[in-house]
């Protein structure tokens, strides 16, 4: 007898964060590569479907009636009709979280909390997403058999938000596999038009993400490299230029950029002398993961996140001490954290947390 794992796959049908996308992308891969004898992957995807590319590896796609958007609003009101029964497993919180008998049925839903920016930077998400993020963590405390989050430090403030018990299960994400700095990379920062050589940061102009600490810190250092700023949203970017000049910085070094794809994003990545890392959410920090991969010294605000993720693979300090920091991670402690920072990347792998996600679902 085959059993089914089916993974909701809505992030590749319709991405809402590229993140997310690229975090269901690899898991998926991942789960199929590491399947049990017995066991096969499918997926669960709204309208119109996924691509060839997306559905290599799944035994079947099951392709629901609704648009992503209609899919949420259905799901979030517990209405999951057509989905059916059996292990369903969520990279997200969008899952068909509907009453069933925990203990006794053989109906397995389990969804995957990556942030709780709802209710630590509800300014980072438009009204819409903040209720939906709510409403969809009361049906998970209701109806999920279990919850998947990144971090133990994330699981202690999901703790305090909802009565999960032991339902709650620490599974990390990786670095998309075969990260690396590219062949290319020259090629790829010249035609993203960067300097050969800065200090990289991600975020956008939101309080908590950081970037005034991130500027004062280059500013307090006499570094003399330049800025790229990753992941900056859409209509930030004047603003994210604004905390720039009001830490000093002069607008000639700032280089501002949204969301890259993968290996454009490890040229930068790679490219980058330092990575400053300085909000104190408890994301789980896919920039941090990467640098470490390819050996790029962190500097990082002291948060229970950054401290679990990078243990002594990288610098951690308070926010108002990323100045000091950094003069230390660009300067003497550069070998030796680029050396830390290959080893701790070891921790992270979309195999091992495909393996781990396996075990959940056979212990359920």
């Amino acid at each position: 007898m085959t059993v089914a794992l089916r993974v909701v796959l809505d992030q590749l049908v319709a991405p809402t964060a590229p993140a997310l996308a690229e975090a269901s992308r690899e898991l998926v891969r991942a789960l199929a590569e590491t399947a049990p004898s017995g066991c096969v992957v499918e997926g669960i995807v709204p309208s119109p479907g996924l691509d060839d590319a997306d559905a290599a590896g799944l035994a079947d796609v099951h392709r629901l009636g609704l648009a992503r958007r209609e899919l949420a609003a259905s799901w979030q009101l517990g209405i999951a009709p057509g989905v059916g029964k059996g292990m369903i497993h969520s990279p997200t919180l969008l899952a068909p979280l509907v009453r069933h008998d925990r203990v006794n049925d053989t109906h397995q839903l389990v969804a995957t909390v990556w942030d709780l920016r709802a209710w630590e930077a509800p300014d980072t998400l438009s009204r819409t997403e903040v209720v939906w993020y709510k409403a969809m963590l009361k049906r998970a405390e209701k109806h999920a058999d279990a919850i998947v989050v990144p971090t133990h430090a994330l699981a202690s403030r999901l703790g305090e938000l909802g009565r999960f018990g032991r339902r709650v299960r620490v599974i990390s994400g990786a670095a998309p596999v075969g990260f690396r700095v590219p062949n290319d990379h020259v090629g790829r920062l010249r035609a993203l038009d960067l300097p050969s050589s800065f200090i990289a940061v991600a975020g956008g102009a939101v309080e908590s993400d950081g970037l005034a600490h991130a500027f004062r810190a280059v500013v307090e250092s006499g570094e003399t490299a330049d800025v790229v700023v990753l992941d900056c949203p859409e209509g930030e970017e004047p603003a994210v230029a604004d905390l720039a000049s009001a830490a000093g910085l002069a607008a000639s070094r700032v280089h501002v950029r949204g969301a890259l794809e993968t290996w454009d994003r490890a040229a930068v990545l790679g490219g980058a002398s330092v990575l400053l890392a300085p909000s104190m959410r408890s994301d789980w920090p896919w920039r941090v993961v990467e640098a470490l991969a390819l050996g790029v010294p962190v500097v990082a605000a002291d948060s229970p996140v950054h401290r679990e993720v990078l243990v002594d693979a990288g610098i951690l300090v308070w926010q108002e001490e990323l100045g000091a920091a950094l003069v230390r991670a660009a300067g003497d402690a550069a070998d030796r954290l680029r050396v830390l920072s290959r080893d701790r990347a070891q921790a992270f792998s979309w195999r091992e947390s495909a393996e781990r996600v396996w075990a959940l679902h056979a212990d359920l």
